[in-house]
């Protein structure tokens, strides 16, 4: 199916009916109450799905989810999505692992949140969007930026202008375009780093496991 900008998928605290794998889109977690006082906790790409709540025992959403990137995802009736767990344990591993990573993410930008000013944590979140979006390009306005760090419009506007003097990034009207991928790298703060360190350990881990588990069959 094809997911919209802004489409809102789930809201906090409601039953979750269907799963979301996204391929070419990404959808943002957020928490807090209102159209304003939100603050975007993690974001969900083709790394790993919507709903993965699941796993835990939970049947409602803890979390807003709201399409930030549209494109294209595969979405899943809970039921076939408990169907599939129960005969295919490798594939329930594999979701366990990526929770643990949303999990870890949300974590990590609270943390962003509270103690790193507004211009790197821009950088940070646009190198989430950069890794989940299947170009160099993409858009989201100055507002749309402002809810997911959870600061005034005016903060984004600072922010942006600094990137761009930096030649980091173009941002004309909501339409992004990353420039430097390294300097980005370089202008955000260690939290992105200890991300793909995560993803990165986690993947091991998996390939290791899966690995082992061909041996043993051979």
């Amino acid at each position: 199916m094809d997911l919209t900008q802004d489409q809102l998928l789930q809201k906090a605290g409601e039953r979750i009916h269907h799963v979301y794998f996204p391929l070419d889109s990404f959808i943002l977690l957020a928490a807090g109450e209102g159209a304003h006082d939100v603050l975007g906790v993690a974001l969900v790409g083709h790394e790993t799905m919507l709903g993965a709540w699941l796993l835990l025992g939970m049947d409602t959403a803890p979390l807003l989810a709201r399409v930030q990137g549209g494109g294209s995802a595969l979405r899943m009736p809970v039921a076939d999505f408990s169907d599939v767990l129960a005969t295919c344990p490798e594939f329930e591993r594999r979701l366990r692992a990526e929770l643990h990573l949303i999990i870890r993410q949300m974590a990590q930008t609270t943390v962003c949140a509270v103690f790193h000013v507004v211009e790197v944590r821009l950088a940070y979140w646009l190198l989430m969007i950069h890794d989940r979006a299947p170009t160099d390009r993409f858009y989201l306005t100055h507002d749309r930026l402002a809810r997911m760090l959870g600061v005034r419009r005016s903060g984004v506007t600072t922010a942006a202008g600094l990137l761009q003097r930096r030649k980091l990034v173009n941002y004309t009207r909501g339409h992004i375009v990353v420039l430097n991928r390294r300097g980005l790298e370089k202008a955000s703060c260690p939290c992105y780093r200890v991300g793909r360190v995560d993803a990165r350990k986690i993947v091991k881990a998996l390939r290791h496991e899966h690995g082992a588990a061909d041996a043993g069959s051979a």
